[in-house]
């Protein structure tokens, strides 16, 4: 059973996983295309991010920084290699979305990488309402990025 939970940033095994996570976008995006949060940028207080654990073990990541009071983004959803295709990334997917709710939210959005290493992710997005749509915030379309939309 996992369980989810508010995370500070101060555990060895979160900042792990997040350093994990950018040396995985940066390996497949050219640096400028890279738009994966180092610990500072998850430490901002428009940020809200949480984990998920099996027992004393990180499985997830995932975060929510609010650009404006009906209006988040999804930034560094992140599963542990070791948990992955066991749900970890759809309970996340999912607590973060019923936080948008509860936040008043009305429309959550993201920026994510293209190509194959990111189709897992985007077919979990996908499976979960988000759509296809027009860049957002301070980010520009390239070939190496994608933003999908979901009304909340």
């Amino acid at each position: 059973m996992f369980a989810i939970r508010p995370d500070d940033l101060t555990d060895p095994q979160t900042r792990a996983l997040l350093a994990l996570h950018l040396s995985g976008m940066q390996a497949n995006s050219p640096p400028e295309a890279v738009f994966a949060l180092d610990l500072s940028g998850l430490q901002r207080a428009d940020m809200q991010v949480w984990t998920i654990w099996d027992g004393t073990a990180i499985a997830g990541v995932g975060a929510i920084r609010t650009l404006a009071a009906d209006h988040g983004e999804i930034k560094s959803m992140r599963t542990h290699p070791d948990h992955l295709r066991r749900g970890v990334a759809t309970a996340l997917l999912r607590h973060i979305i019923a936080q948008a709710r509860a936040l008043g939210m009305g429309r959550l959005s993201l920026e994510t990488g293209s190509g194959p290493a990111f189709d897992p992710a985007l077919a979990l997005y996908r499976a979960h309402g988000f759509r296809d749509g027009d860049a957002f915030g301070d980010y520009g379309r390239s070939d190496f990025n994608q933003f999908l939309h979901l009304r909340v």
